[in-house]
């Protein structure tokens, strides 16, 4: 697609999409606002003191209700609407690139909170209904889980706070789309980055704040870290030659 072109089509679906956005975020504000509502016709037959305490609580519990509500749309529609590509690279000037910055907008869409409810089922169920395939035992401690439906995490996988997966990027004009596997048991440290087509093994460590390079396979029960990442244990215990 010619620049000027993409530029006039990004802008056009730029001013669609706000209004859409705010409709979502509105209809997911509707179970809290009743709560709200409903509390106050109670509340204000209060004392004055009791009246403002349960008004407090009434509109914290209104924005949990919230937020809960808008993250389980934002996962509803980011499943519906991601799409479907093959492991490869597209033009980033392409109507595909248009489709997946459509579906990864709910994401961001679902972080106004979702770092509030990770690790929790909550937001495995959230990862789940945006396509992401995770297995019994899962700790997901981070909001970051990019490109929810090219990730698989065996049971018991593990990872840490604010870990960066990610199955795309961009380099050279082109977006890099690429499955991430994550085996049983294997931990993601925290504050770590995981690249596009990466395969990490049953049991293995990947350490805090180390990042990963595309398309890097981890032996099973190894140990890898730093930047860029490299074996620093190998799974009989020993060090690498």
């Amino acid at each position: 697609m010619h620049l000027k072109s993409f530029e006039i089509v990004q802008n056009f679906l730029t001013f669609l999409v706000i209004p859409f956005l705010g409709i979502v975020v509105g209809i997911a504000s509707v179970p809290g606002v009743w709560l709200f509502l409903e509390s106050r016709d109670y509340l204000v037959e209060q004392e004055y003191w009791m009246e403002l305490l349960g008004t407090g609580i009434a509109l914290g519990l209104a924005c949990v209700v919230w937020g809960i509500t808008l993250v389980m749309i934002s996962g509803l529609l980011g499943g519906l609407f991601r799409p479907r590509l093959e492991p490869g690279r597209y033009p980033l000037r392409s109507f595909i690139t248009i489709q997946w910055a459509w579906s990864m907008i709910f994401h961001r869409v679902a972080i106004l909170f979702l770092p509030v409810l990770v690790p929790s089922f909550i937001g495995t169920i959230y990862y789940r209904m945006a396509g992401a395939k995770i297995g019994s035992g899962c700790q997901i401690n981070t909001p970051h889980l990019n490109d929810a439906g090219s990730v698989v995490l065996g049971d018991g996988a593990v990872i840490g706070g604010n870990a960066i997966i990610n199955a795309h990027l961009v380099e050279r004009g082109e977006l890099v789309m690429a499955p991430v596997t994550i085996g049983e048991d294997a931990l993601i440290g925290g504050n770590s980055t995981v690249q596009p087509g990466c395969t990490i093994g049953a049991g293995a460590v990947v350490a805090n704040r180390a990042v990963l390079p595309k398309w890097t396979n981890i032996p099973a029960g190894e140990i890898w870290g730093g930047v860029p990442a490299k074996c620093i244990r190998l799974a009989d215990g020993s060090k690498p030659e």
